[in-house]
């Protein structure tokens, strides 16, 4: 049976879209409402954005770390330890009633989602078959999707029957559940295989960086920065526009049903025809997406927006990572995701941290605006890179 008909949807791969589907639902009930709990213990914009940017900050220093592990020592000690680690500190944010506690939480949080989402995209690319590994990914970021679907909403729901306690006891409860789940998948052995001879495998003492996977992580960065506007600070401007609080959690909604229609085709999409296909479009949508923002004379407005956001963003991430993890060999995939999923988390961690200041200096609209350019960014440096590059395959 040849690679490209070999199927996706094996036993390991349906543990491990689950998995990610309870990690991503936890994750995604804390985004809105953690805004809502800084502000409830008394705190201004500005730290809104340390406790969101804390957060992706402290990811980022331990994904190059957990690369090279699930490299070198294996996949599951790496995944089980990320999720205790998330769980613990689910449980522990249920129980932080101050700043400085709560900083100390999200910086463990951090740690814990770091190594976990690196581990889990690893593992989804271990059991794709290299073909179809775009469909596959597409299919694998459709967990997280459907969790984007209801968690946001589900969370912002929550918060107005329950504690704020209770309802990250709930997300600690849902990590756990993931954990019992992870520990049944049977996981890749690291390589024993790491080449030296060969120039194009060789693996420096000083290795945190899979350059060849440095361009698609540098378009996502320029395109995360907006995810880091519209999660921490989109439920607040909202309010102050004085839009009904089931608004914000429509335009989860929306958003999220309009990036798992994207996913499922945009990965076929970069398999048959590769990346600028996928690409152009999707910058093209969030670029309009942000300007509707800025704008946002209505719930109308709002609601195109989390369309065209979710249908940008469903194309561009899925296609963006198979095309990092397709340029390296397999023993370095562990570090062509940590590369990847670094960058993701500098995009959300600069935007929420800047745009706590841009917003108490300049307004929310003025955040969107600023996202817009940035997309804009990541669509001229993809032509420069496609123009240079326009006889490799990917393209």
């Amino acid at each position: 049976m040849s690679e490209q008909n070999q199927k996706i949807w094996t036993k390991d791969f349906i543990l491990i879209v689950i998995v990610n589907f309870f990690i991503f639902t936890a994750f995604q009930m804390t985004l809105p409402t953690l805004p809502l709990f800084v502000q409830e213990i008394g705190a201004s914009d500005r730290w809104i954005g340390i406790v969101v940017g804390i957060f992706t900050f402290s990811a980022l220093l331990i994904r190059p770390s957990a690369g090279k592990l699930l490299d070198t020592k294996g996949r599951a000690p790496i995944f089980l330890t990320g999720l205790i680690i998330f769980v613990v500190s689910m449980f522990s944010l249920a129980a932080s009633f101050t700043i400085f506690m709560l900083l100390m939480v999200r910086i463990m949080q951090g740690v814990g989602w770091g190594l976990s989402s690196t581990s889990s995209g690893t593992i989804a690319t271990d059991l794709v078959p290299k073909r179809r590994r775009g469909e596959g990914l597409g299919y694998y970021g459709l967990s997280g999707n459907i969790a984007l679907a209801f968690g946001p909403a589900l969370g912002l729901f929550l918060v107005n029957h329950i504690s704020f306690t209770m309802l990250f006891s709930i997300c600690g409860i849902l990590g756990a559940l993931a954990l019992i789940l992870a520990a049944n998948i049977q996981y890749e052995k690291p390589s024993k295989d790491i080449p030296t001879k060969k120039k194009n495998t060789y693996v420096p003492h000083f290795d945190i960086v899979e350059k060849r996977a440095v361009p698609a992580a540098s378009l996502l960065f320029f395109i995360t920065v907006t995810f880091g506007g519209i999660a921490t600070f989109l439920p607040v401007y909202t309010y102050q526009q004085g839009f009904d609080s089931t608004y914000i959690q429509f335009y989860f909604v929306i958003y999220a049903a309009f990036l798992m229609l994207s996913r499922l085709l945009a990965g076929r999409l970069y398999d048959r025809k590769g990346i600028a296909i996928v690409f152009i479009p999707g910058s093209l949508s969030i670029i309009i997406a942000m300007l509707m923002l800025g704008f946002l004379p209505s719930p109308t407005y709002l609601f195109i927006a989390a369309a065209l956001y979710g249908f940008g963003f469903g194309c561009v991430q899925p296609a963006l990572q198979a095309w990092a993890v397709n340029r390296v060999e397999n023993n370095r995939r562990g570090m062509a995701n940590a590369t990847f999923f670094s960058a993701f988390d500098l995009g959300v961690g600069l935007g929420a941290i800047s745009y706590g200041f841009v917003a108490e200096a300049f307004g929310y609209s003025t955040i969107y605006f600023t996202s817009a350019a940035s997309v804009t960014v990541a669509l001229i440096i993809f032509l420069f890179i496609m123009q240079k590059h326009k006889k490799e395959q990917a393209f």
